[in-house]
């Protein structure tokens, strides 16, 4: 009897050559991805908890959500928390999902319709990436905050979706998470308006970090009005689970009703949606950030760091090579210290780094014992 190639595959329990050779070319390269587990003795200068937030022992439920939001793993309780943060982010409504990732998936996969055309940072979150995959707009890059290749990307579009009818949406970070610098918000709001597209700002890495009691960039540049969605995520500064679009309140039912990474999942349990709002009410206290930027300012004077913005709180070092980036973060790993480096495909090809996350708990001790290492 003939076997199938599907058939031999699933029998011999082995990838096909296709998928090896792919692994070994990553592999070759010297940037195959691995997972590395943290001691809890190590100094921490890789996770994203720049609040410590994430250190709370607030006790959680696991109780499950039981079905998704649109059958049982919806309650009261939950709509109250998503208001809570609709008021607090300066928003009409919010819509929690299970993780950023879901939301940037939801969104893009979901709002822009056949048609429209998205025009993205080339630095752009791959969750947002994913999502416009899904879409059936068009998309199209821009140079990472480069204001004149959006506006010779606008200018195209414009011209095209006029006679369409379609519309146009511009998709940024407002800080960015391999590069920790900052979009020019306030020029790129400007664009959008003149050109009548729909602003869509990512604020992952900004939340709890910058503006009125941690409302992020958009807030601190008071462009909040011109901004047709927000995306936050409450497990990087928040120190928590999940994330949230923030928009008007008839984005917020298209989602409900369109938004498959909403829809056809599991809610979280209802204790999870609570402590997304401690954990928000807790990032309210200035001392917190004010700690943080003064471990950047510290740091920043000891070791110069020339790719990220002077605020924030991730700091990047480029490395010429992939294997001098590689030892460089082992060598900090055997010393204690919890360090990412960063390599293609993850950042562009030649832009290996190592990514330095500061936190309001990391002592002036630890921050010399880094860079006394770094150097």
């Amino acid at each position: 009897m003939l076997i199938s190639i599907r058939e031999k595959w699933l029998l011999s329990k082995e990838m096909q050559p296709k998928f090896l050779q792919l692994l070994q070319q990553r592999i070759e390269k010297g940037s195959e991805r691995s997972l590395l587990s943290f001691d809890a003795e190590m100094i921490d200068f890789w996770s994203n908890d720049y609040l410590g937030l994430g250190r709370n022992t607030n006790e959680v439920s696991l109780k499950s959500g039981s079905g998704s939001r649109l059958i049982s793993g919806n309650s009261k309780r939950i709509e109250a928390v998503e208001r809570f943060l609709a008021n607090h982010f300066g928003s009409e409504a919010a819509l929690i999902f299970n993780s950023g990732y879901d939301a940037n998936l939801g969104f893009f996969s979901s709002v822009p319709q056949k048609g429209d055309t998205i025009l993205y940072d080339e630095l752009i979150h791959a969750s947002v990436r994913d999502g416009m995959r899904l879409s059936f707009a068009k998309s199209f890059s821009f140079l990472h905050n480069d204001l004149e290749s959006l506006e010779k990307r606008l200018t195209s579009s414009a011209a095209t979706d006029s006679m369409t009818s379609g519309t146009i949406f511009v998709a940024v970070e407002s800080l960015y998470s391999m590069d920790g610098d900052v979009a020019p918000l306030k020029e790129i709001a400007d664009l959008c308006e003149r050109y009548n597209a729909l602003l869509v700002v990512d604020e992952a890495h900004a939340g709890a970090i910058f503006g009125n009691n941690g409302t992020g960039l958009c807030n601190e540049t008071g462009i909040t009005d011109k901004i047709f969605a927000r995306l936050f995520t409450f497990g990087k500064g928040y120190g928590a689970h999940g994330g949230a679009i923030l928009g008007n309140q008839q984005l917020r039912q298209f989602l409900v009703n369109f938004a498959r990474s909403f829809i056809y999942t599991t809610a979280l349990p209802e204790a999870f949606y609570e402590h997304v709002e401690s954990q928000v009410e807790s990032s309210f206290s200035s001392d917190l950030r004010n700690q943080l930027q003064e471990n950047i300012s510290y740091f920043r004077s000891l070791i110069n760091s020339p790719i990220s913005d002077m605020n924030s709180p991730i700091q990047v070092l480029p490395f010429a090579d992939l294997e001098s980036c590689k030892q460089k973060a082992e060598l900090l790993r055997e010393n204690g210290i919890a360090v990412k480096a960063i390599l293609p495909p993850t950042v562009p090809e030649n832009g290996q780094r190592l990514r330095i996350c500061l936190h309001a708990f990391n002592t002036k001790e630890e921050i010399d014992r880094l860079v006394g290492l770094l150097k």
